[in-house]
């Protein structure tokens, strides 16, 4: 990951990157676990995201990445994974603000949808990235 979460979040998620390739499904369920204690219940709510295949992968022939995440509530997000941001409220205000959380869900979706090769994939034109990004600043 190019800036880096702090340590043991860093190692866990490499963790279970290791244990999706090597299909030890007994070794997901323990990293799972372990996932739920260093994240709590938006772990659960992450994973849930995952499973409805909420996150998409959006790139432009220029490299430029960014992540969406269509949220519980139906509200789609716009994810930074380079530098672990998300748009929405609960990320300003509790990892932002309040430095409670190391993660949102939205934005532990996308590491976890990494993770297990789940993530969708949506390539745009430049103009077309650069529009979802305006559309998403405007709606703040």
């Amino acid at each position: 990951m190019a800036v880096a979460l702090p340590a043991v979040v860093e190692e866990l998620l490499n963790e279970m990157a290791a244990a999706v390739q090597e299909s030890a499904r007994s070794k997901e369920v323990f990293l799972f676990s372990r996932l739920k204690f260093v994240f709590g219940s938006s772990a659960i709510q992450a994973l849930d995201l995952v499973d409805r295949r909420s996150v998409t992968l959006i790139s432009s022939p220029s490299g430029r990445r960014v992540y969406q995440v269509l949220g519980s509530s139906g509200k789609t997000y716009l994810c930074l994974a380079s530098c672990h941001y998300c748009s929405c409220p609960a990320f300003a205000f509790s990892v932002l603000r309040k430095s409670d959380s190391l993660l949102c869900k939205h934005l532990l979706a996308v590491y976890l949808s990494q993770v297990t090769r789940t993530c969708q994939q949506l390539s745009v034109s430049d103009k077309q990235l650069t529009d979802i990004l305006l559309t998403e600043k405007r709606q703040e």
